[in-house]
């Protein structure tokens, strides 16, 4: 009985997921097939902004510090995007919009200009909404795939992914779209294994793990700021 307690336990908490996790209003492709996936990671050879390297932020909630290392090895596409958006100070004065813990500690999502789970960054010379594709790297391939699910919500693989959601991971919450990521991130509240594959990790939290666990929704995002890496960003 134990066991089938904690499978449904997995179940009502990826139905969770299904409801909330997904953006709304947003568009962007589809995904691509796996042949056109291969032409697709040569195009984004060149995308900017890119983290090539580490970079650490520190982000500050409620007056207390949260230190991210991000990880332009594994995700350079995304951990670009986000660090390029800190260093804009977009996400300060942001709220954390969605916060779930139960019926057990999930995630903390913010980084929504509207604060409603619908915005979008809207970059200020094209005064359009800029989106990411879907970047999953999985142990021992030498580049990540672009716009493809490749865990529960898509594409069964026995490999592994190189950047998992394990407490304390930071990714970016998408729209059913693969390639629909822009600005909102979440924190993992706790292991979120069967979220691997679909949603893209691209760092840690390496301090300050108490003040993520006391975010509450509504809680503001104080500042955000590169403190070390910044030379990595290549825009």
């Amino acid at each position: 009985m134990g066991n089938l307690s904690k499978k449904w336990s997995t179940v009502l908490v990826c139905l969770v997921l299904m409801g909330g996790l997904f953006l709304t209003g947003c568009s962007s492709p589809s995904a691509t097939s796996s042949d056109a996936n291969t032409s697709q990671n040569a195009a984004l050879a060149n995308y900017v902004p890119r983290l090539e390297g580490i970079a650490t932020v520190e982000m500050k909630i409620k007056g207390s510090p949260v230190i991210i290392e991000v990880n332009g090895k594994d995700a350079p596409i995304t951990a670009g995007n986000f660090v390029d958006l800190v260093e804009r100070g977009f996400y300060n004065g942001l709220t954390f919009h969605r916060v779930v813990k139960d019926p057990q500690p999930f995630v903390a999502q913010g980084g929504d200009p509207q604060g409603t789970g619908t915005g979008s960054f809207i970059d200020p010379q094209t005064k359009k909404a800029r989106y990411i594709p879907l970047e999953i790297k999985l142990e021992g391939d030498e580049q990540p795939t672009y716009g493809q699910a490749l865990g529960q919500q898509g594409t069964a693989i026995d490999k592994t992914v190189a950047l998992k959601h394990s407490r304390g991971a930071v990714a970016m919450a998408r729209s059913q779209l693969p390639d629909s990521a822009s600005s909102q991130f979440y924190f993992a509240l706790s292991d979120l294994p069967f979220l691997d594959g679909d949603y893209a990790v691209f760092g840690y939290v390496t301090q300050g793990m108490d003040v993520v666990d006391s975010i509450k929704q509504g809680d503001k995002i104080d500042s955000a700021k590169v403190v070390s890496g910044l030379e990595n960003l290549k825009k």
